[in-house]
């Protein structure tokens, strides 16, 4: 039997992966209330992603961590986390009696089963991609145990390709995508930069060994 439960719904157009920490302001009357209302009665709320012209199916059920900041207006400056990924089965625009949207969601189970041979593969490309980004702090700060979740955000992916990352329920798979999409991008990183040195040597004297014919 699916476990579902009754969220209260803050659409965005980004996708929250799993224990993402996330920081937010609020500002709009419905979500000050949806705020207050989930502090309240120590409730997590739904972040179901935006994309297309319309509030997706998939998203992740969050939990406030504090409320950081509170302005004399009302507005709120808060840290959440994300915490497991629903697929929704009814979408209410106004929760009963609320100013924010609601919705029943199934809460589905995520496989964590990885493919080390996959997860290598990655882990050189991640240090190929970082190094050639001039970020290569970011590699030395992704841990052994890193998971496709950890590193969604840093790899170039779209809204769309994130929101397909979200939907996967298995581990392995999510990172067969990422493999793909790394041995895609790769190549055409790194023709960028052999343009930009070109470019850089535009108009230099060049030190050119001519071919012997």
């Amino acid at each position: 039997m699916s476990d579902t439960k009754y969220l209260p719904m803050f659409p965005l157009n980004i996708v929250v992966f799993p224990n993402e920490k996330l920081n937010l302001h609020i500002f709009e009357p419905r979500y000050k209330q949806l705020v207050l209302d989930c502090v309240e009665n120590e409730k997590t709320f739904g972040i179901p992603t935006y994309i297309q012209g319309g509030v997706g199916v998939y998203g992740t059920e969050v939990e406030i961590l504090n409320i950081e900041k509170k302005y004399d207006n009302g507005e709120m400056d808060i840290r959440t986390r994300g915490l497991h990924i629903f697929k929704i089965r009814n979408f209410d625009k106004m929760a009963p009696g609320r100013l924010y949207a609601g919705g029943e969601v199934e809460m589905l189970q995520n496989g964590t089963e990885e493919d080390i041979v996959t997860k290598v593969k990655i882990r050189e490309l991640l240090e190929q991609l970082y190094e050639t980004l001039g970020l290569g702090n970011l590699y030395l700060e992704l841990p052994e145990d890193f998971t496709s979740y950890d590193i969604g955000h840093q790899l170039g992916l779209n809204l769309e390709q994130e929101y397909a990352l979200l939907q996967l329920d298995s581990e392995a798979d999510r990172q067969e995508l990422i493999l793909l999409h790394l041995q895609h991008i790769m190549p055409l990183l790194l023709e960028t930069e052999k343009l930009k040195e070109r470019v850089r040597l535009n108009g230099h004297f060049k030190n050119l060994t001519p071919p012997n014919f």
